[in-house]
């Protein structure tokens, strides 16, 4: 069983998963920053100070702080500014990945084009077309 599950783990698609893992968590951060360090000020400084990370709720009416973070320490509340910024977080990813998937699968049919192209040889009817030529032209070559 131990040899079946070496087996399993060093196949190509786990490592390559877990690579792909590995790059998504860092990606996330790259996005997470980008949200939170470059659109979310601009949008902020667009809109006149607009910042959806302290927007709450408060669920309890011993939630007096003006803050999410002291809002939290004082009670429930509902965080829906946080949820607002994940959600544009997880839009610019998917984007990205959207963007990023594209090209590839552009990049790859090209080079299955390429790879058809010169691997491809004649068509059944291109080879019935070429009998049929040889053919008439022996016939012709007779008379």
């Amino acid at each position: 069983m131990l040899k079946e599950f070496q087996e399993f783990a060093v196949k190509g698609n786990v490592v390559d998963l877990a690579v792909g893992v590995i790059i998504g968590a860092a990606f996330g951060n790259i996005v997470t920053s980008l949200v939170g360090d470059v659109f979310m000020p601009v949008i902020g400084a667009v809109t006149g100070g607009l910042d959806f990370s302290n927007y709450f709720i408060p669920l309890s009416s011993t939630v007096t702080a003006d803050n999410l973070a002291d809002a939290k320490k004082q009670g429930a509340v509902l965080a829906y500014g946080s949820f607002i910024t994940i959600a544009i977080n997880f839009l610019i990813i998917a984007a990205v990945l959207f963007l990023v998937v594209r090209v590839l699968n552009s990049l790859r049919r090209q080079a299955e084009e390429k790879t058809a192209e010169v691997a491809a040889g004649p068509t059944k009817e291109e080879e019935l077309l070429t009998e049929i030529r040889d053919l008439l032209a022996r016939d012709v070559a007779r008379k």
